[in-house]
Parts: structure tokens; sequence; C-alpha cells
């Protein structure tokens, strides 16, 4: 019995019934036996009354499998699909079916406040309205496992089973675009008929707007017949094949023309070009939402001058080119910046008369080892745009706040250059994050150690029926002072090494 639940509630269940009272990162239901311990049970969903088998024991908690449900959840409902469950061999693509969507994101937004406040010391001024769309056919991106099963005499093409290496025995996907959901079988027949059935582990799925590319991962060189046969499904089922021998560098369109893989951002008159290794947002239909919501709280204006941090192909860095007076993109890699630059000059060539995009520039730099010179030597911005991957942006935002703290005298700041003097802070940064973990992080040095306010936050839900959570912040300089060192920046700190270790991706 779950601790703090009245006797006369708990007295209508089994006396071993657990009352579900949250859920965890990983769309467990979290409860409390009465000594405290706490019991994720997987499959339950909160306000539910369950019985479980506990599977892993440790001194303070336990890991169990829901054996019976005797109060369900009024958010409760049937899978969208056949293959989600607890069952053996259920497909682990998916975590969350079994809630209703608005049910997930209310978690979603829950994980991101409590994330903020218990990691940051963070709450948000306004929490803004979730951006949300199709909960179903939206993942325009996928990693599918291939495999040859030699004793069943036949292939499998998907996702991994719950919980384990193997693959699911998968027929359809409904998180997957009709058109993509409708290949599955259509490509388990063509591996099988291939010579090389036995050393094609993988098929990446990139659709664009007009076009759907699929990469193979093969082994060893395809044979003629093979390559044949790939030309013939091609035609068939009007797809573009990508040949991957070895690395991802190595991936290339099997044969040349043919329409270009690309999405569209209208709301900005952009258009996208991009290759289907290339990272690129898996839900379009919310990319694009994103982008015109993120652009609104940024608010450039003709006269300012913008970075994007972490700017990839120019997902925003484009669309703010409409708006501002400059923009300067960075990213870590020298290959996204040379494709940011082709895109830029392809958009702006397309442009209307007399509605020519904003200067910009694009630099490659390891932005996960930021200084305040670094920081200066970029020049400053009237605002931001910060777009990290999971391991977030610390180095970025401890430059910031290290600025700051320099110049209010702060004990163990650094010692700034003589250019950083005459050098301003972005009066505001919008924060997109694919981490509530490290985003709070890094709202917690921004807001007590930067002279930022978190005026606004809200989820994104990019991945429905997953754990995935994606979110959104806005903040504003004021310039308050540093903040003491406190347990809080300690803990911080600490977070940030577990980042760098990649711990975070757990």
């Amino acid at each position: 019995m779950a601790a703090g639940i009245a006797a006369s509630e708990a007295a209508q269940f089994p006396a071993d019934a657990l009352c579900i009272t949250s859920m965890d990162m990983d769309a467990q239901g979290v409860a409390r036996r009465a000594d405290g311990k706490v019991v994720f049970v997987d499959g339950a969903l909160p306000t539910e009354w369950v019985s479980a088998k506990t599977r892993r024991k440790k001194n303070n908690w336990e890991q169990a499998d829901l054996l019976q449900i005797h109060r369900e959840s009024s958010q409760r409902v049937r899978p969208g699909c056949p293959h989600f469950g607890l069952h053996a061999g259920a497909c682990g693509g998916c975590k969350m079916q079994h809630m209703h969507v608005s049910g997930q994101i209310a978690i979603k937004q829950r994980v991101l406040e409590d994330n903020l406040w218990h990691l940051g010391k963070v709450v948000p001024e306004t929490v803004m309205r979730p951006i949300e769309g199709p909960s179903w056919g939206y993942r325009f991106r996928a990693r599918l496992s291939v495999r040859y099963v030699a004793k069943k005499g036949k292939v499998l093409v998907g996702f991994h089973e719950r919980k384990s290496r193997y693959i699911a025995d998968m027929e359809t996907c409904k998180v997957l675009p009709p058109h993509v959901d409708a290949l599955l079988m259509p490509m388990r027949e063509l591996i099988a008929s291939m010579d090389a059935r036995e050393t094609c582990p993988q098929i990446e799925v990139a659709c664009g707007d007009e076009v759907t590319a699929l990469v193979l991962r093969h082994l060893e060189p395809l044979s003629d017949a093979d390559q044949q046969r790939l030309r013939d499904f091609a035609a068939a089922h009007n797809v573009q094949w990508w040949l991957q021998p070895k690395g991802p560098d190595t991936v290339r369109l099997m044969d040349e023309g043919g329409t270009q893989l690309s999405y569209g951002l209208p709301d900005f008159g952009i258009t996208m070009p991009f290759k289907p290794t290339d990272f690129t947002q898996v839900n379009p239909h919310i990319n694009r939402v994103l982008v015109t919501r993120a652009l609104r709280l940024l608010d450039a204006k003709k006269t300012e001058r913008v970075i994007d941090w972490f700017c990839g192909l120019g997902n925003f860095t484009l669309p703010i080119a409409t708006m501002a007076r400059e923009v300067l993109g960075i990213e870590g890699s020298d290959t996204l910046v040379q494709r940011s630059h082709e895109n830029y000059a392809a958009n702006n060539a397309a442009r209307p008369a007399g509605q020519a995009l904003a200067a910009t520039s694009f630099v490659a730099r390891n932005l996960f080892e930021m200084t305040p010179d670094m920081l200066v030597a970029d020049g400053q911005a009237d605002k931001w745009l910060v777009d990290p991957p999971r391991e977030g942006a610390f180095a970025l935002s401890k430059a910031l706040a290290d600025i700051h703290k320099a110049r209010h005298q702060v004990p163990d700041a650094p010692v700034l250059p003589t250019s950083a003097k005459e050098w301003t802070p972005p009066r505001r940064i919008v924060y997109v994050s694919c981490n509530p973990a490290t985003l709070a992080r890094d709202a917690g040095l921004l807001v007590h150690q930067g002279g930022y306010r978190c005026v606004a936050a809200g989820v994104v839900n990019m991945f429905p029926h997953t754990a995935h959570v994606e979110s959104m912040a806005v903040f504003e300089w004021d310039g308050h002072p540093p903040s003491v060192k406190t347990d809080a920046e300690a803990d911080l700190a600490a977070l940030a090494a577990e980042s760098e270790n990649n711990l975070m991706d757990a």
C-alpha cells in the first residue's frame, strides 16, 4: 500500500496493491510501499491501483511487471497498434499508447516543470500551451532493423522488441506514415529475395515532402541481380534507394537523378534540401509549428543581429533570415555548415524580388568547448536561438554566466578579455530542447548566474506515444546580480559532469 493513501481507499483493494501516483521518464508508473520504498511498475498509469510482480530489487527501489489492474485510470485507452503491449515479442518503439494523448502531454508537461524546479531551481513565469499535432502517421524518419531468421525462413523488418535486442515481428506500424507502413511487408519480401539477405542489417527511412528515401546498410557489395531487385522495388513503390556500404559518410544515392529530398517551411517561404542521414526533425507537422512559434517568441527585428547556436542545416537560421538584419549560424559539423551555406544560397536565389534573406554566415565550432573569450569573439547579438542535442548547451550557458559573474566581481570568475568591455549579452534567448534535464541544468545557470529570467516554458509533443520530451523555454535579460554559490549550483555542476559522460541518454 502506498504511503499517505487513505486507509478507507486502500481497504477496497488487496493488501499488496499499489497506488500509482506518477510516471517516470521511462513511462513507468511510480508507487510507494508503506515503508516508503519506490516501485516502478511497467504499464501502470497514475491514479490506478494495481498488483505487480517484482522483477528487480534494490535497497531503495524495485522494478515490477503489471499483473492486474484493480482500479483503472480514466486516461487508459486501447492501444492503436496490435504490436504494442507488455507481452513477449511486443514492439518497443512506443511506450505510452495505453494512455490518452492528452494525458501523455500532461505527463510530459509535469516532467518539464519538475526538472526545471528540482534540477535548476527555476520556475517559469508562464507555462506555454503545448505544441501538438497528429498522433499517428507522424514519424517521417525511422531506423528499421533487418534480420533474416533462417530457422523461421523469413525476414523481420522493424523496431526492437520491448527490453530486448531481438527485432519485433511487426507487420504494421501506426506511427509511420501510411505509405511507409504499407512498405513493411513488401520490404520483408524484397530482402528475403536478395542474395545479400543475411548481410543487410538496417534500412533507414527518411521522408521529404515529395520523396521517400530508403538507406540500405549492406555489409558486402551487392550483386547486379540485387541492385536490379532494388530498382524494381523503387519503381513499384515510388521510393528512392540510397546505399550505405560502411559508415554514414559512405551513403550515396543508388541512381543519380530524380526529385531532391527536401521539406518545406511554408510560413517563411523556405525549402530545406537534405540527405537521408542528415539530422532533421522526425515529425514535420510539429517542426513547422515549432519553427513558427520559436520565431514568434524570438521576435527578431529588421534592425537586429541574431545568432543561431547548433544551427544544423539551418532549420531555424533561414527562417530567422527572413526577419532579422543579420544572422550567424554556428554548428559543430563542417559538413552541415557547408550544407547550410548551400541551402541559404539556393533559398536566397529563389526569393521574389525585394525579399532577399538577411546577410547570413555559418561557422563550424565545437560548442561543447565554448569559453567567454570565444563568445565575445563571435560578436554581440540582440537575440539568440539555441537548439542543442541531448547533451544541452552547458559550455555556452556557462560562458555567458561567467561573463556576468566577472562583471559583478564574483570570486573565482574568469578574467575577461579587453574586448569584452563593450560586449553585451543577448536580450532574449529562445532555447529549444530535446532533454528536459539538460535544459533545467542550463536554465539554472542562466537564471541564477547569468542575469536572466525564465519568462516562459512549455512542451512540444514531437513524439506522441513515446516518453521522449521536447520543450522550449524563453529567457529575458534583466541583469540581476548572480546568486552566491549554493548546493544547488554544485548540483548543476554534478549534473553537467553526468551529461558529459553520456549518462543523460539513459
